[in-house]
């Protein structure tokens, strides 16, 4: 008879415990977790919106502000194109006066449309509360700044006003002096109007006599608050804003109701930066403007950013805006993040609601399952004890659910099971000890199998290495010594080659002739075994048509096309490279083939030679005779050259930033008056300070010949 011994285990929680709280965990869960993906996917959804609408916005601003910024330049050069033809004679005060007021109607958002001539004399139409007056200075009468009613064709009619406290002299005017100096048309820095006193900006016409005399300044003004006036008209979301900053940071416009200036004490406004705005979300963004980008004159294409103002997000967007007369200023869009939010946050409180209404229902649902089921179970838990203490004659009555009575059905069948249970359990114990044994012995063969895999495996790996080693040597002894480059004369060459992996694919020799020294450069597809051996064939090739005096470069490249294509189709179908060769004689350099731009410095500039048309991949088509070209460049005392392979410009650093042709054209620049040596050991130095620590992918060479 078999004994059971009762084992003491740990309490543990109750059946109604684990139905009921990993159900209503779950629901929650689940509920939560799709209103918080919900919530998101809505954010983000409005972020994309908010992005997409920023800067529609932006542009329309810029859009619009360009056609209004046209509207002087071109008042300004159709007065002065008639002055210049005979149909406008600055001569005929009443006519010019005619001519401006008709323009200033024509015109709204115009200030003041006028022109000032180099005898001190001035003559203008002026836009003011929606009246229109004309205005006169005769430097002759005393030179006092006149206002009158116009007639009926725009003559001065009625004296308005006369300011005789002050003589205006358009000469002396911030508009006058700037066009004087810039000798063309301009926009001229915000200044203080003369009367009545308010900041804005002119644009002006210069027209000069055919001896190159200046004779009068057409000019157009605009009102910085007629600006602010044409922004507060564009609509930004519901509550957002704009503004216009020049690169100084002084603000030119803003639609808000916040003046962009500050009154002196004498009533004078004078122009504020937007961090001194009294508006606060003008004065963060532009503060924030600062952090993000330090210098705005850097800043040369729109960006948008976030800036968060007592717990609110807006979400900004500054662009550039230019002339040709010299407007340089920026355009901001600020709208609030609650524009969007509202919506969302409605949702999201409506979801926690329906979170806690199915979290109150799934746990009494939850309950009276749980009774349900336990019911039966303690009844089956009372006779599977009895059948633990060894009373193998217990037999299960359940009704009601088919799983349970199922489970009652499999305790009556147990029990006369059991005896046999254990006497096929012995013979499969000692079945599965005869089992293991043989397994055992099957996994040490494997295991000295593979052992012995191994040992050949590292044998391969060593023989490999050493073959890579002689090739990695061959490619270095092939190269170029400083000791033959410091016998050429005429030239101070040096030249340096840096391979990504055992065997590079980068290319260059420099060999000296009588009379005649030539360089090569070129970079295989790839690196590796491979690469190196056709890049030793390119060279050993382009010696041997030198050794044999080919001139022709269309024979020359041909040759090596040829022999190269044959050998790759032979080895690895697909590899090609770019070479290109550059013939020095009497400082005349012949360039010919393709590969990356040639660097030419002359007294510190950097003049860039594109190779693209004076060849085509060596090792690609059958056939390149039809592709290639050449060029010269006369290389005067001091001028270098510079070449180099992509593994240059297109190294990366630790941020997946590349070196660039920029970066490499400052170093140079800087360097252009030391030695090959130097120039090339600083380019090298910058190079592997912009790396770091980060992967070398691929060859770096680099080729500096200067003209002793």
């Amino acid at each position: 008879m078999i004994r059971w011994t009762s084992i003491r285990k740990p309490k543990k929680l109750s059946l109604r415990a684990l139905l009921i709280v990993p159900f209503v965990v779950l629901i929650f869960a689940a509920v939560g977790l799709t209103g918080f993906i919900s919530f998101r996917n809505g954010q983000q959804s409005v972020n994309k919106v908010a992005s997409g609408l920023r800067h529609e916005i932006n542009s329309r601003i810029q859009e619009r502000l360009r056609t209004y910024l046209e509207t002087p330049k071109s008042i300004n050069r159709l007065n002065a194109d008639a002055a210049r033809f005979g149909t406008l004679d600055l001569q005929e005060v009443n006519r010019i006066s005619s001519i401006f007021w008709q323009q200033i109607q024509a015109f709204e958002l115009m200030s003041l449309i006028y022109v000032g001539k180099e005898t001190g004399d001035y003559v203008g139409a002026t836009r003011k509360d929606n009246a229109v007056t004309v205005n006169r200075v005769n430097a002759s009468a005393g030179g006092f700044y006149s206002t009158y009613v116009p007639g009926d064709r725009g003559q001065p009619t009625t004296l308005i006003s006369a300011v005789t406290d002050r003589v205006y002299d358009p000469r002396k005017r911030p508009w006058y002096i700037a066009t004087t100096i810039a000798k063309k048309p301009i926009w001229s820095p915000i200044y203080t109007f003369f009367n009545p006193p308010s900041l804005g900006i002119t644009a002006t016409h210069p027209l000069y006599a055919q001896n190159d005399k200046l004779t009068a300044v057409f000019a157009t003004d605009l009102s910085l608050g007629t600006i602010s006036q044409f922004l507060s008209g564009i609509a930004v979301g519901k509550t957002g804003q704009s503004f216009i900053l020049e690169r100084s940071g002084l603000m030119i416009a803003t639609s808000t109701p916040d003046p962009p200036f500050r009154l002196l004490p004498d009533g004078t406004p004078e122009p504020i930066k937007g961090d001194q705005s009294s508006n606060i979300i003008t004065q963060a963004i532009a503060k924030q403007l600062a952090i993000e980008f330090g210098d705005l004159s850097r800043l040369d294409r729109p960006q948008q950013f976030d800036v968060t103002l007592n717990g609110e997000r807006l979400l900004t967007e500054v662009a550039p805006i230019k002339d040709v007369l010299g407007i340089d200023w920026l355009t901001v869009v600020v709208i609030p993040e609650s524009d969007f939010m509202q919506q969302i946050n409605s949702n999201a409180r409506t979801t926690i609601l329906l979170c806690l209404l199915t979290l109150a229902i799934a746990t009494a649902a939850g309950v009276l399952i749980s009774r349900w089921i336990i019911r039966p179970i303690r009844q089956l838990g009372a006779v599977s004890r009895a059948i633990a203490l060894g009373d193998l004659t217990r037999q299960v009555k359940l009704e009601g659910i088919t799983e349970i009575d199922t489970v009652g059905q499999s305790f009556n069948q147990m029990a006369g099971q059991l005896r046999e249970s254990f006497t096929a359990l012995e013979a499969v114990n000692r079945d599965l000890e005869n089992r293991v044994a043989t397994r055992t012995t099957e996994l040490t063969q494997a295991n000295q199998e593979i052992n012995l895999l191994n040992d050949r495996l590292h044998q391969e790996n060593r023989r490999m290495g050493a073959e890579l080693d002689v090739a990695r040597q061959l490619q270095q002894m092939i190269l170029p010594k400083p000791a033959e480059l410091s016998q050429i004369p005429d030239l101070d060459i040096d030249g340096f080659m840096e391979v990504a992996a055992e065997v590079g694919g980068d290319y260059y020799d420099v060999i000296e002739q009588p009379g005649r020294v030539t360089i090569g450069i070129g970079d295989v597809t790839g690196h590796g075994l491979e690469s190196g051996v056709l890049m030793i064939m390119a060279q050993t090739a382009v010696r041997t048509l030198i050794a044999a005096k080919e001139r022709n470069p269309v024979k020359f490249l041909g040759a090596v096309n040829q022999v190269i294509y044959q050998n790759a189709q032979r080895m690895s179908p697909g590899k090609n490279l770019t070479l290109a060769l550059l013939d020095y004689q009497d400082g005349q350099l012949q360039i010919t083939g393709q590969h990356e731009e040639v660097l030419v410095v002359r007294n510190g500039c950097v003049e860039r030679i594109d190779t693209i048309d004076l060849g085509f991949p060596i090792g690609m088509i059958d056939n390149v005779d039809k592709f290639i070209s050449q060029t010269q460049i006369l290389l005067n005392s001091g001028d270098s050259v510079v070449l180099y392979t992509d593994g240059i410009t297109e190294a990366e650093n630790d941020r997946r930033q590349l070196y660039g042709m920029e970066r490499l054209i400052r170093v140079i620049e800087a360097h252009w008056q030391q030695t090959a040596i130097a120039i090339r050991q600083a380019v090298i130095a910058d190079v592997h300070e912009h790396i770091g620590s980060h992967l070398i992918y691929d060859d770096i060479t680099l080729v500096v010949l200067k003209k002793k």
